[in-house]
């Protein structure tokens, strides 16, 4: 039975629930608790309004006000998140390939997905190499000129928009860590929307541009994995490299 893709409703959001939403997500990796002016500057919001909205979002766990007068995140986040695994799955399609990537290319395999202005690595697999890059789930990169970041950027709105595409997979170096270089492809689902981005990453000494090549067809026949077993249709988005894959 074919699945059918609703428009989405062309309605305007509501300005008390994106006041609350900016609350919560301006929490960033490491952070254990925030203070009212410490999260005052993250959002822009007045302090009595901050107030006001904990007080909410606290019925429902999602934040909670300590005894020093600091926040956090609540319990909440936790059981939205397991719902959120649990409900895509993504973990037991994605966790294998990286972990066979990793085995075969020696470096470490990450998969990133867009977290409002920044992109969160969501999954990883150390590569098994002493010298590496160890980059742990929930850490938050910017998004500059690294290859998922771009990949990002550029599908942030597929299919309604498609932008011209660069050859798969990108390649960068010192993109957001010195001496760090990584290859990316895009991973997309259902709908043709963009999932996340599927990277190698390691010290640049060893993942030359030149090993970058070797590591297209492993990375590429990867990508294509997930976004077949995803809903995805890969051939739309890889095309050239496609018949590399197919090999």
């Amino acid at each position: 039975m074919a699945t059918i893709i609703k428009e989405r409703p062309a309605l305007e959001g509501v300005a008390a629930a994106e006041r609350a939403l900016e609350l919560l997500t301006c929490f960033r990796t490491g952070d254990k608790a925030l203070t009212l002016v410490e999260l005052a500057e993250r959002t822009g919001l007045v302090k009595s309004t901050i107030m006001r909205l904990a007080i909410s979002l606290e019925r429902y766990n999602l934040l909670v006000r300590m005894h020093d007068g600091r926040y956090q995140l609540g319990s909440g986040v936790l059981r939205l998140g397991t719902i959120y695994q649990d409900a895509i799955d993504l973990e037991q399609h994605i966790m294998p390939v990286l972990a066979k990537l990793a085995a075969a290319t020696h470096e470490t395999a990450t998969f990133y997905v867009p977290h409002g202005e920044m992109r969160l690595c969501l999954f990883r697999v150390n590569s098994p190499s002493s010298l590496r890059l160890d980059v742990q789930p929930g850490t938050q990169r910017p998004m500059d000129t690294a290859g998922s970041a771009q990949l990002i950027r550029l599908f942030a709105d597929w299919p309604e928009t498609q932008p011209a595409l660069p050859p798969l997979p990108i390649y960068t170096a010192g993109a957001t860590t010195p001496h760090v270089a990584s290859v990316s492809v895009p991973v997309i689902g259902q709908g043709n929307r963009l999932i996340g981005a599927l990277s190698l990453a390691g010290p640049d000494a060893r993942l030359t541009e030149a090993r970058g090549g070797e590591l297209a067809l492993p990375l590429l026949k990867a990508g294509l994995e997930l976004c077949r077993a995803l809903g995805g249709d890969a051939e739309r988005i890889y095309r050239v490299p496609i018949a590399l894959a197919k090999n």
